[in-house]
């Protein structure tokens, strides 16, 4: 629903559309004030996360999408969360853990061509878990059922995460994360 709606708008008209997609979806809405608070964040989520599920993140340039999956990265099993940084220039990055995370940064992409190119999809159907940042870019490549994240500023250090399951298993995870009590965040649900 996420790429339809940029896909038919245009990304200009998207914000205006993120309540909407909200209000339809399963959704959360967090606000963190640091980054350190974004990376709880992840780590909370990738405890919930399981073989095969895929992330996809959307934010501007420097809104803590990389941040976000440092914590996904810890609650997956990843051991050592320090290494973890944003593959922009090698587009792909492999941490072994409890459960593999496979991190894919499209920010240099052209065009859905060049991550068919990349075996974007082997990764996205693969065995671990594939965060990937700047998603939008990919939409006819990414499976229906996923998670949505995004990441918006808010502040000079605060940021609204808007965390969005698409389909059933996704909105479990939600539920799961919403019905846990995650101490000095503001939580809002829609």
């Amino acid at each position: 629903m996420f790429c339809l709606v940029i896909e038919t708008l245009g990304i200009g008209i998207y914000l205006e559309f993120v309540i909407w997609l909200l209000v339809l979806a399963m959704a959360l809405v967090f606000q963190t004030s640091s980054t350190s608070e974004t990376i709880r964040m992840g780590k909370r989520l990738g405890r919930l996360l399981q073989p095969g599920d895929v992330v996809a993140l959307v934010g501007d340039l420097g809104t803590g999408k990389t941040q976000f999956i440092k914590g996904l990265a810890e609650g997956v099993g990843v051991g050592r969360t320090t290494n973890v940084s944003s593959p922009s220039f090698t587009l792909i990055n492999e941490y072994p853990g409890r459960i593999p995370l496979y991190h894919i940064d499209l920010f240099r992409l052209q065009s859905e061509k060049e991550a068919e190119g990349l075996g974007v999809e082997e990764y996205v159907r693969g065995n671990g878990v594939t965060a990937i940042e700047w998603a939008d870019k990919i939409c006819s490549l990414l499976p229906e059922e996923l998670l949505w994240v995004m990441i918006r500023y808010t502040g000079e250090n605060t940021r609204s995460l808007e965390i969005t399951g698409e389909g059933k298993r996704y909105e479990k995870i939600i539920e799961g994360f919403e019905g846990s009590r995650i101490q000095g965040f503001e939580q809002r649900s829609k």
